[in-house]
């Protein structure tokens, strides 16, 4: 059966929020996040025009965080690539042949942000416009992470620091294979290890799963909806994983379950946007 249409303006004032939650609503934007109409579909059921329906701030449930096996770190990098400065390690990701991704590439795309900033977003691979750009999450899928760090009260420029597992775009959007995630994997480390972030948000199922190897069991074969809704620590850093903005616009149902994750998020670093005082 269809649940009836709901009027997004009496069903935003009838929902129980606090006023963090509704200024984080505000920001995110009633015509990008509320759903005129939710069916209980699967995830590749036909999209429809969403909002912050499924968002409602309570945060979900935070499960025990899953401990890192004792001897669990992060792989450690080349020494070369470990010992390089930001000017030389942007050079180095520019210029890589490391693999065939090389090949195709119009441009390397290393990373944006605030070098020295608290939140790093961790995505998957460029497409076709970071391709050309060089800049990770532009087009339609860096509008809605804007958004998404808008409702945090957070700015890309500022506050974040944003960076892919990939740094090349693999032809046609395909998913990374394995040998070119463990060739890129070293630029990635070198990169938290210079930002040194209080959190990381990895967006979709390859960057949940390479920030996770050898903490989480068998995780290449784990689904990312079994891995979002816990805060992971990896190297004594807190992880948390969400959808990637790209998958959102293709399944906005799971748009709610996005914004629970950067409830946890949130709260896994105490912050508060409302606060005048927040540290991003």
């Amino acid at each position: 059966m269809n649940p009836p249409t709901v009027d997004p303006t009496t069903a935003l004032h009838s929902l129980q929020l606090d006023e963090r939650q509704r200024a984080m609503l505000a920001a995110m934007g009633t015509p990008v996040w509320w759903p005129e109409a939710i069916t209980e579909t699967a995830a590749e059921a036909k999209p429809a025009t969403l909002a912050p329906a499924t968002v409602r701030p309570a945060p979900a449930p935070a499960a025990a965080p899953v401990p890192a096996p004792a001897t669990a770190t992060a792989p450690t990098a080349n020494p070369a690539i470990g010992d390089l400065d930001w000017d030389a390690l942007t050079e180095a990701i520019q210029s890589c042949q490391a693999c065939g991704l090389c090949q195709g590439r119009q441009n390397a795309v290393p990373g944006m942000g605030n070098r020295s900033a608290r939140w790093m977003i961790v995505g998957e691979a460029p497409g076709e416009q970071e391709d050309k750009q060089g800049l990770p999450f532009v087009g339609p899928a860096g509008q809605l992470l804007d958004a998404m760090l808008a409702a945090m009260g957070l700015t890309r420029e500022a506050d974040v620091y944003i960076a892919n597992v990939i740094k090349c775009r693999p032809p046609h959007n395909r998913n990374p294979e394995p040998a070119e995630v463990a060739q890129c994997r070293p630029y990635l480390q070198r990169q938290i290890d210079l930002v040194q972030p209080d959190l990381i948000l990895a967006l979709g199922r390859f960057a949940a799963q390479t920030l996770l190897a050898g903490v989480v069991p068998d995780v290449d074969k784990l689904p990312l909806g079994k891995l979002r809704g816990q805060v992971y620590r990896v190297d004594g850093r807190p992880v948390v994983v969400s959808y990637h903005p790209a998958y959102l616009l293709r399944s906005p149902a799971d748009k709610g379950k996005t914004w629970a994750d950067l409830c946890l998020a949130m709260d896994a670093l105490g912050y508060n946007p409302l606060t005048p005082s927040a540290e991003t």
